[in-house]
């Protein structure tokens, strides 16, 4: 079986880092000149999709994109390069469940659309969709974004709201849910940990329900690092 390989940030705290590598290799990410310095490690604004398919920003930082050939992962290029400020820092921060495409779909990168055409599309008004939003598994999401809330409540999916205000971003007041987590089959990694959390039990106990076994990367507030992509 070949060994997992993490995409994460690599701005994180270094405690997470090393906790991490227990589990598979670990790809730091970052990049220079391209978007927000605040966001520039930041993986979900570059890739988009998971292991099975995925679509990359033609900007991505080439030893990222050989990495990922080395890795024999499917990936195909976006049409669109991530940009500076907003809306082209979010083309590729949409989230994709195997039943959904869920995005600010005015701002998603063609190619998006195209790879994955044969989802079902829900549109939102929050670009920075996968930041917001974690997709679990039998189409249960955790949120922190309480338009996304609404727009999937609509749609009859099983979603929980939970406050942001205390997730740690450096450079802005504060973070967001989707982008303190990575999940791989029934293992959820945290890049913090719900003991920190004032809504903490609220989430375990859903994410219990679901039979996830969480994994907490360091002894800390919940960090915002840009989601924890596995390939």
């Amino acid at each position: 079986m070949a060994i997992k390989s993490f995409i994460i940030n690599k701005e994180i705290p270094h405690q997470a880092i090393t906790t991490l590598k227990q589990f598979g290799e670990v790809i730091l990410f970052t990049s220079e000149n391209i978007t927000y310095q605040q966001v520039a490690g930041h993986p979900d604004l570059f890739f988009c999709g998971d292991r099975g398919r995925c679509v990359v920003a033609p900007n991505t930082p080439v030893k990222y994109i050989n990495r990922l050939k080395e890795r024999g992962v499917s990936f195909v290029l976006g049409s669109q390069s991530v940009g500076e400020s907003y809306p082209y820092s979010a083309i590729y921060n949409a989230v994709i469940t195997s039943r959904y495409v869920i995005h600010n779909l005015s701002i998603t990168d063609p190619v998006i659309l195209e790879t994955f055409g044969y989802l079902e599309k829900i549109n939102i008004k929050q670009g920075y969709s996968r930041c917001s939003l974690l997709p679990l598994k039998e189409n249960h999401f955790i949120t922190s974004d309480q338009g996304i809330y609404k727009v999937l409540k609509k749609h009859n999916l099983n979603v929980i709201y939970i406050n942001p205000s205390t997730i740690l971003l450096p450079g802005f007041e504060h973070g967001f849910f989707g982008g303190v987590a990575g999940v791989d089959d029934d293992t959820l990694f945290l890049i913090g940990s719900l003991s920190y959390f004032p809504e903490g039990e609220k989430v375990r106990a859903y994410l219990d329900r679901l039979n996830y076994t969480i994994v907490e990367l360091y002894d800390g507030s919940l960090f915002d690092g840009g989601s924890i992509l596995i390939v």
